[in-house]
């Protein structure tokens, strides 16, 4: 950007105003406004005496702008640049650290949102500490949710459980949890009772854990099939359903298995 000759007394060279306004992308009204009110003066002038930005000026017109961007008054940021105690060092230092604290905050800002598109992938409206809130603070949620998005997220049944849970509340999920608790609780008490998976009441157990993945995914007895074959073979699914009650996570297999069979 060039500066023109100024053919006021002291032979500056200055930009004219639309060239400010390109430069430091604001409006030439944004100008005339600072103009009027003597927050930023152009100092100079051209032969047909219209009014132009020194260096200087433009220097000014910089440090008005990080102010505003960090949410100063205008009245506020005259007296900042115009207190003689201090210094132009001075402003960059505390323009700097001002710019940092603001850097800090959109950093946080940003982190949140990340917190929100985990929650998405997941197809939880919940927040972190929601999902902890509802299902326990060992919920491991951002881990299960990246590993199912790699090893199914090219399928169906991903799409519809993204789909499905998409809209559910916190009410929802609630929900879910009280009846994923009472289903566990009571494979747990058939088990220690000897019901047989081959049984009409293990069958009935049978179904109503197929339902529950029914609200995520379309799930027939094969693909409830695989699911069992995967919680005994899946240590961490193991672990939950063992820690429930020893040998659960078997019992289920066989349950659902059984039931499957009856299918035909």
């Amino acid at each position: 950007m060039s500066f023109v000759s100024d053919s006021s007394a002291n032979g500056s060279a200055g930009l004219q105003v639309g060239a400010v306004s390109k430069l430091v992308g604001v409006s030439v009204r944004t100008l005339h406004h600072y103009d009027e009110i003597a927050l930023v003066v152009p100092s100079g002038r051209t032969p047909k005496g219209y009014r132009t930005y020194s260096s200087a000026d433009v220097e000014r017109l910089h440090q008005v702008l990080t102010y505003r961007e960090l949410g100063f008054p205008l009245d506020a940021i005259a007296a900042l640049l115009d207190d003689p105690t201090v210094d132009a060092m001075a402003h960059l230092r505390r323009q700097r650290d001002l710019l940092n604290e603001r850097i800090d905050h959109l950093h946080a800002m940003a982190a949140a949102v990340d917190k929100m598109m985990e929650a998405k992938k997941m197809g939880m409206q919940l927040t972190p500490e929601e999902q902890r809130e509802i299902f326990g603070d060992n919920w491991p949620g951002e881990e299960y949710a990246e590993e199912a998005e790699q090893r199914w997220g090219e399928t169906d049944e991903w799409k519809q459980s993204q789909q499905r849970t998409a809209s559910f509340t916190k009410d929802d999920w609630k929900a879910v949890k009280e009846e994923t608790d009472l289903l566990e609780t009571d494979l747990a008490a058939a088990m220690q009772r000897g019901v047989s998976p081959e049984s009409t009441e293990a069958g009935e157990l049978a179904e109503r854990h197929r339902a529950s993945i029914e609200r995520y995914y379309d799930c027939g007895y094969e693909m409830q099939v695989n699911l069992a074959e995967m919680y005994i073979a899946d240590e961490r699914f193991a672990k939950h359903y063992n820690d429930i009650a020893d040998g659960l996570a078997q019992y289920l297999r066989d349950v659902i298995v059984a039931n499957a069979a009856r299918q035909g």
